[in-house]
């Protein structure tokens, strides 16, 4: 089973593990209530990447989301000159 990355809602930027098929899955958020990831990819030349999406978000909100956790990550890794 591999891991994907969530994009957006309560589970934001953590990776769960999920098998190949499901085309969305419910998470818990406290108590009573779920909240639903919409499986995509994205794709640039001959790679991809697979992630669930919150699904409230628009493609757009989905970019600008994979961006800002890149940045992120970049500013603040070991030896960033940024």
């Amino acid at each position: 089973m591999q891991s994907y990355l969530l994009i957006g809602g309560h589970w934001d930027g953590l990776s769960i593990p999920a098998p190949d098929e499901p085309e969305s899955v419910q998470l818990p958020v406290g108590v009573t209530n779920n909240e639903t990831y919409i499986r995509d990819t994205i794709t640039v030349g001959d790679v991809s990447i697979t992630f669930y999406g919150h699904e409230s978000l628009t493609a757009e909100q989905v970019l600008d989301q994979i961006v800002t956790h890149y940045k992120a990550w970049a500013v603040n890794r070991p030896g960033s000159r940024l």
